[in-house]
């Protein structure tokens, strides 16, 4: 009698022209990793420091994101990146900030900043330009989500031909704002040809999803892949979550990572993105204003697995500053700097040992 793995199993390898022993043995991928820039803002370091840090790290990639130098808009600069990527052999990816404006009357210039992201892009030798709808749902503009997502996709319609004359895709950072099922509709609206999936892990507990489930919407739309991790507990007010280095928290990664390769094609890469240094943020999951002005449309099993999330983590207590915050940022700067440095080193350890990503550390 067969089990039903062993049935699938055969199908599978009947499917694809493998034998068992093929598919049994089949080599795992080896994804290319590169760093998230934005995770080493506190050292302000200029794009050509940033480059010498992949470098001397031996990385495959980088992804040159809120670029702090002197020169970040400026063209002459544009070509000095893709010099330097060439001349290290580093992929690179590169975007802007939020597409949604907070009134209509914003929606012009909106527009005009995502065409210069997209010439910037162009011009480093880039293969996608980022954007996200908004920071957080805080910042989404006034009115029902449906609305903010038919404005997204028009306001991504406009620059359609740009994007596929420059031969780019736009990756839309699935962030603090909407879920990934929504997240992927507005894909789906705007045009896959074009728009495809930033896909982070750290954001999607803050719209209380469970990163597996972020994968599962959005991986075979993904154009890159960010990893950050995040302890997930329950609270008497909720649900709480909180970024921590990678390895840390309550998420399975060696079975998301599996996942995304079952999902994601070849040539997506996979990036380190430690943000820590934030306190604990409650979701208010039992309250009805959480769903309705919020997540309208939620699906009962993504909160279902969200909530068995939750039952399996534990608060982080390891000692850290927690000062990633505007009103003390500055006071504690050199303090941050060194944590975020050991936050680093420690999540690309994580990356390299444990998840067995990257290629050209190995020698």
């Amino acid at each position: 009698m067969h089990t039903r793995r062993e049935i699938l199993r055969s199908t599978l390898a009947v499917g694809s022209g493998l034998s068992l022993a093929g598919l049994a043995d089949a080599a795992p991928r080896q994804w290319r990793l590169g760093i998230n820039t934005y995770c080493l803002r506190f050292w302000r370091w200029n794009d050509r420091q940033l480059f010498d840090y992949c470098i001397k790290e031996k990385l495959d990639a980088i992804f040159l994101q809120d670029s702090l130098d002197p020169g970040a808009m400026d063209p002459k600069h544009w070509a000095e990146v893709r010099s330097w990527a060439r001349e290290a052999s580093l992929h690179i990816e590169t975007g802007g900030s939020a597409l949604l404006p907070k009134t209509p009357a914003g929606i012009p210039q909106s527009v005009a900043t995502l065409r210069r992201n997209i010439e910037r892009a162009k011009a480093m030798g880039a293969t996608m330009v980022r954007t996200l709808l908004a920071s957080d749902r805080y910042s989404m503009p006034e009115g029902p989500v449906e609305q903010h997502v038919e404005t997204a996709v028009r306001m991504l319609k406009e620059v359609r031909q740009q994007v596929l004359d420059a031969n780019l895709r736009i990756g839309l950072e699935n962030h603090k704002d909407i879920q990934a099922w929504r997240t992927r509709q507005l894909i789906e609206a705007a045009g896959k040809d074009f728009v495809g999936s930033y896909l982070d892990t750290g954001n999607p507990v803050f719209v209380a999803e469970d990163p597996l489930t972020t994968v599962e919407e959005l991986g075979p739309y993904a154009l890159t892949f960010h990893l950050r991790d995040s302890v997930v507990y329950n609270h008497p007010d909720g649900i709480a979550v909180q970024w921590v280095p990678l390895g840390e928290g309550t998420i399975d990664f060696k079975a998301l990572v599996a996942r995304a390769a079952e999902l994601m094609t070849p040539d997506v890469h996979i990036y380190c993105k430690p943000i820590t240094a934030r306190p604990p943020v409650v979701l208010p999951v039992y309250g009805d204003e959480f769903w309705t002005k919020w997540f309208p449309g939620a699906r009962s099993r993504d909160l279902a697995r969200f909530a068995a999330l939750a039952r399996r983590g534990r608060p982080w207590n390891k000692p850290h500053v927690m000062a990633d915050l505007p009103e003390v940022r500055d006071r504690y700067m050199d303090a941050l700097k060194v944590q975020q440095m050991a936050h680093m080193e420690q999540s690309l350890t994580y990356c390299r040992k444990d998840l067995n990503l990257g290629v050209r550390w190995r020698g």
